[in-house]
């Protein structure tokens, strides 16, 4: 996962008037979700089976680990990662039964699975070389298919994320921020014969074959925050018909902060920049103001939910860097002191949760997310 970098606040609230393109008037559009399901949060968790407060949710991490805290969540997402061999749907026997393995874990946590579907990066991040490689892509659609099978047998509400940074790259790689100009295999598939064979297609294919095969499935696709590319990224969004998802979902960093501040970086955490750890006073810049204000433009111009989401885990210091598994960062602190804030922007829930296996976990966190998550449901922030 890569960095998203946040753009000035004064930017930001200017591109909250921005409209998009529609998508080529040629190319089928799946059947948007009811105008009530994708305006009102507090109905998304209904339908979720859930209650209508702000979500909580932690991704990559064990189900004992959560048991062991004694700790609540709503939501409980991994990864389903892979093309070819040693793909996912390998993972158990018979094939795709992981989805019913996550789907049992999370029953067991009283939470709703959440799958982040993350195929394109099997041959490389950032290769978008795959999307016209007939044996990659081909592998990729019957992947697709299995997994909201899967879910349609899981039976029960289900999230899938549909591949982080993918989206970014597609975006950088087309033409104006059109992702008709990308192209893509799509139409071989026999779910989606009708659809163009370009990135939009892609977007599109997915979210066919999630209402075809598994009704229970609620879906969402990951914009980019990135300095260069935000401006546009509202229409690229719109181009994809990304509208006709169920969510949005946002990020904020995908390591600890303090794992970047190192010097020298490691090698997991080896990036350009700076500005990791944002201001929770929201004066100097990055802060988690802009990052608010950006998620609140995407809902209001695509009139979906937003679930923050590969949410760091690390512990607010004065001091910048750490230790693996003891990296600082504020993000934890500050979106669960901060839920109203969330609330008013249009979000569904945040997901915790460590992009890299140095960083810090709720086993190395001190018992943060056991405390603030334990205060947090004693009082709630309700949705609309």
């Amino acid at each position: 996962m890569k960095l998203l970098r946040l753009i000035p606040l004064s930017t930001a609230l200017l591109i909250a008037a921005c409209g998009g393109g529609g998508g080529s008037s040629s190319t089928p559009t799946p059947t948007p979700t009811p105008p009530t399901l994708q305006q009102k949060p507090g109905v998304l968790a209904t339908n979720l089976g859930l209650s209508k407060r702000l979500l909580i949710g932690l991704g990559t991490t064990d189900v004992i680990d959560i048991q062991t805290q004694n700790i609540h969540v709503d939501l409980y997402d991994q990864y389903l990662t892979g093309v070819g061999s040693g793909a996912w749907p390998t993972w158990n026997s018979p094939s795709g039964a992981y989805v019913q393995v996550v789907g049992q874990n999370a029953s067991t946590l009283g939470a709703v699975p959440m799958f982040t579907l993350y195929q394109m990066a099997a041959n490389g991040d950032g290769n978008l070389s795959v999307l016209t490689d007939p044996t990659f892509m081909s592998a990729y659609w019957n992947n697709v298919r299995l997994l909201f099978q899967q879910i349609k047998l899981y039976g029960k509400p289900v999230l899938v994320n549909f591949e982080p940074d993918f989206w970014e790259y597609a975006q950088r790689a087309s033409t104006n921020s059109d992702p008709s100009t990308v192209a893509a295999i799509v139409n071989s598939n026999t779910d989606c014969p009708n659809l163009a064979n370009t990135v939009g297609g892609v977007a599109q294919c997915l979210l066919l074959t999630a209402r075809t095969y598994a009704p229970k499935a609620y879906v969402g696709f990951p914009p980019s925050l990135a300095s260069d590319l935000y401006p546009a990224s509202l229409g690229f969004m719109q181009k994809l018909g990304a509208g006709n998802a169920d969510f949005v979902v946002m990020q904020t960093l995908d390591r600890d902060a303090g794992c970047f501040e190192t010097v020298p970086q490691p090698s997991y955490c080896s990036r350009i920049g700076t500005g990791w750890y944002w201001d929770e006073a929201n004066v100097s810049t990055p802060n988690f103001a802009q990052n608010i204000t950006q998620g609140k433009n995407f809902n209001s111009t695509l009139q979906l939910p937003l679930l923050w989401w590969q949410t760091p885990l690390g512990v607010p210091s004065t001091t910048a860097g750490g230790s693996p598994g003891l990296w600082r960062d504020n993000r934890v602190h500050y979106f669960m002191n901060h839920t109203a804030d969330l609330v008013n922007a249009g979000a569904l829930g945040v997901v915790f949760g460590a992009g890299e296996v140095h960083q810090t976990t709720i086993k190395t966190d001190g018992g943060q997310f056991k405390k603030l998550s334990t205060t947090y449901y004693a009082a709630p922030a309700t949705l609309p």
